[in-house]
């Protein structure tokens, strides 16, 4: 009981409530993420057709576009009175600006591109021979995707889910341009450190959130790496066994 007292005084409630938004936030914007990245790294690697390119530029927009302009492209589209956003919550009572769900879009549409190039780059290095080999076998080509293709691309998909999620935790611009910056509601770990830099006497909170976001983005990139090195192994290992 102490020693969990000693660890609830390292961050005040505020800070506490940032770091667990931010994982959440985090976590959901990298699982919804997932499957459309693996489906635009797969149309992007096996694909070829008019507007290509035009569709590769759109994913990697977000990495070149100031986050706000992201961030405000979301709010006219998803917001209240939103192209989308607009019919969504007359019709079903959904809405995303201003909630952790946005928060979590936002997150999401930042880290889109490092996901899908990770994945894309896992799935271009896979031998096309070996599905070639299954269809010709009698394999359906989903079956081939499920039972050989994504397993060998697996430490891409690993490295690309880190990759999302560390750079989801870190998002800033796009998240307060269309969620703003509510406590317990849409302020994660980067608008708290925000919100105590324009506070004074908030440098104590700021340099705690700063570590601890170093920490978090650190030990997911190592994890990411560790893994990836063990799964390359296996895969080597049983193509010897073959």
């Amino acid at each position: 009981m102490t020693d969990l007292l000693s660890l609830q005084d390292l961050l005040s409630p505020q800070e506490w409530a940032a770091l667990g938004l931010s994982l959440k936030v985090s976590l959901w914007a990298t699982a919804a993420s997932f499957p459309f990245g693996v489906l635009v790294a797969w149309i992007l690697a096996r694909t070829r057709f008019w507007g290509h390119g035009l569709l590769n530029g759109v994913v990697h927009l977000p990495l070149v576009l100031p986050p706000v302009v992201v961030g405000y492209a979301l709010l006219v589209v998803l917001g209240r009175n939103g192209l989308v956003g607009g019919w969504l919550y007359t019709a079903f009572g959904l809405s995303f600006a201003f909630t952790w769900k946005g928060a979590a879009i936002a997150a999401g549409v930042m880290a889109f591109p490092l996901l899908v190039r990770a994945m894309r780059l896992s799935l271009e290095a896979v031998d096309q021979d070996l599905e070639q080999a299954a269809q010709t076998l009698g394999a359906a080509p989903f079956r081939v995707f499920l039972t050989i293709t994504l397993p060998l691309m697996l430490p891409g998909l690993i490295t690309g889910c880190v990759l999302g999620f560390a750079r989801a935790l870190g998002e800033f611009g796009a998240t307060i341009t269309f969620v703003s910056n509510i406590p317990k509601e849409t302020q994660t770990l980067p608008l708290a450190l925000y919100t105590f830099t324009q506070t004074p006497g908030g440098e104590a909170g700021t340099l705690r959130l700063a570590v601890l976001a170093v920490i978090i983005a650190l030990g997911a990139l190592m994890i990411s790496e560790i893994l990836a090195r063990r799964l390359k192994r296996q895969n080597q290992g049983s193509r010897h066994d073959r």
